[in-house]
């Protein structure tokens, strides 16, 4: 029988690696041609991650616990390394030592992204699995800024001509800022509002909007394949948004069924 702290870990590195090696093309994507050093550092990234998914195709749910441990905390150095890099891109960016096309709140955005998986691991080391009412709240904090980011982002790269969807990007952005503000809220009363309840309230409410920002992602996502609008959105780009969208839905899913059992 697998140990839940081996799946979980494999699960975590098979989403995030993934993640992190298309944060790493987008950068690059958007360095301008003088930016040859960053354009290779972030090729690096795309080489290491490449690597550590070769790496995880060797290992099974059946694993020796050590071993994936010692696999996690391999993987923890690559994301704390990808972190640095990225806001090192962002300082300068902010210094406007570089202009690129690379937005700071994405840099930032992606930063955030690569400490969240170096903390997962961390925990998973610890033997954290099953999450803790207010690991709930924070995890729901992450993921409602995550959200409300993507949906900033698909409005700015939208051609300004595709009027309908820029309002409606722009209509998501709102919803996920003020639920956002919510689970801040949430957050800070903390340890008070962790109760059933309004745990179970607050993702039943944030679930549904997650899959209405999935299903625009998705339907988005399609067009763009299609060349049927105009944007500057990489064909990529569309479905990493989309994929993060349903790994938050998985999430609170989890969330809710730790939830049932108590």
């Amino acid at each position: 029988m697998s140990n839940p702290i081996v799946a979980r870990s494999l699960d975590e590195i098979q989403f995030w690696s993934r993640i992190m090696k298309e944060h790493a093309l987008f950068l690059s994507l958007g360095f301008t041609h003088d930016q040859k050093n960053l354009v290779a550092e972030a090729q690096h990234y795309i080489n290491v991650f490449e690597r550590v998914e070769e790496k995880l195709s060797k290992f099974s749910q059946n694993s020796d616990i050590q071993q994936v441990k010692a696999f996690n905390t391999e993987v923890y150095q690559h994301a704390v390394n990808i972190w640095a890099f990225k806001r090192k891109v962002l300082g300068l960016t902010l210094r406007c030592e570089i202009i690129s096309n690379n937005y700071p709140l994405l840099v930032d955005h992606i930063s955030r992204e690569a400490a969240y998986f170096a903390n997962r691991l961390k925990e998973l080391n610890q033997g954290i699995l099953a999450p803790r009412p207010d690991a709930i709240i924070k995890e729901n904090v992450f993921f409602l800024r995550i959200m409300a980011d993507h949906a900033k982002f698909i409005g700015h790269l939208l051609d300004p001509s595709e009027r309908k969807l820029v309002d409606q990007a722009r209509e998501f952005s709102h919803d996920f800022d003020q639920l956002l503000f919510q689970a801040m809220d949430l957050d800070s009363m903390r340890p008070q509002s962790e109760t059933k309840p309004i745990l179970s309230q607050f993702l039943d409410q944030n679930r549904v909007s997650v899959k209405s920002l999935r299903d625009f992602k998705k339907t988005a996502r399609e067009l763009i394949e299609a060349c049927r609008i105009k944007s500057n959105i990489h064909p990529l780009l569309a479905d990493h948004t989309f994929r993060e969208a349903e790994r938050f839905l998985e999430i609170i899913d989890l969330y809710e069924a730790t939830l049932n059992k108590n």
